[in-house]
Order: structure tokens, then C-alpha cells, then sequence
């Protein structure tokens, strides 16, 4: 095992162990971790703002974490900002910005997490206009968006 293994629900070993090691880190020691943080430590942190300990850790200051990796290109991050803890704290608006960009970016959009409770009249106008502007560019839309345009 190189520590890069899968463990499930789409964790890595060594994105649990640093998980793992963020117990009893404040907020402020979790936000610096990620701004100075490569790729893989970013994944880490986002993927450990799902468990309890971490997420009572940092409060709503996660939240930050989320939306600076929604800013990015790197499709990882993108997916793993949009887990549980996006779902509790981001509000309607930045939650449907966030779909629209894994839509953009090609992030499956079973990489987000309560999507389904949370696709709202608004969000599926904003997947309807998309997909719209896709076919008369005849372009094709993403099979994943299809159970929203339908509803």
C-alpha cells in the first residue's frame, strides 16, 4: 500500500490520516493549513469538513475554505468542496453557483452532495438556460444534468 489506496466513499489513506491529524486544530490552524497547503493537503481538509469533530471545529469559518476552492480549475477540489459541509453552510446562492461551475468544469454532478434536495426552481432555470446555450452552440449537454432539466 502507498498510502494512496482507496479506503471508500471516496477517501484516500493518506487523505484520512491527515484528516485524522486536524482533531483538536483550531479554525485559524485548519484555514492557514489549507492556504498554504498543496493539492493534496487542500483535499484532505475539505474532505475532513465532513466529520464532526472538524466541522465543530471551524464553525461557519469553513466555509471560506469551500469557496476559495470553488474558485479554482482543479475539478479534485471542486468536487471535494461540495461534500456534506458545503450542503449545511453554503447558502442557495453560492450552492447553485457551485453546481453551475461542476457543470462548467466537468465534475460529474454526483460529486455534489445533497444536490437533490437542494435543486430549486432557480437552480434548474439556471440548468435549463445552460443546457439551451449548449445545444444551439450544437454542442452536447452533460447526461447528468438531464434529471434536472426534466423535473
Amino acid at each position: 500500500m502507498t498510502g494512496k489506496g482507496a479506503l471508500g466513499n471516496g477517501w484516500s489513506a493518506d487523505e484520512a490520516a491527515r484528516a485524522k491529524l486536524l482533531a483538536g486544530v483550531s479554525a485559524a490552524e485548519i484555514a492557514e493549513l489549507y492556504r498554504y497547503g498543496d493539492t493534496h493537503e487542500k483535499l484532505a481538509i475539505l474532505k475532513a469538513l465532513e466529520l464532526e469533530d472538524i466541522e465543530q471545529a471551524v464553525g461557519s469559518h469553513g466555509t471560506a475554505l469551500i469557496e476559495d476552492a470553488i474558485r479554482t480549475n482543479d475539478q479534485r477540489l471542486l468536487a471535494a468542496a461540495l461534500g456534506p459541509y458545503a450542503t449545511k453552510h453554503l447558502s442557495r446562492t453560492a450552492f447553485r453557483q457551485a453546481v453551475l461551475k461542476c457543470v462548467f468544469a466537468g465534475v460529474p454532478l454526483a460529486a455534489v452532495d445533497g444536490l437533490p434536495e437542494r435543486a430549486d426552481d432557480e437552480l434548474r432555470r439556471m440548468m435549463a438556460d445552460f443546457a439551451a446555450e449548449r445545444r444551439a452552440a450544437g454542442r452536447s449537454v452533460p447526461v447528468d444534468l438531464q434529471p434536472y432539466l426534466e423535473g
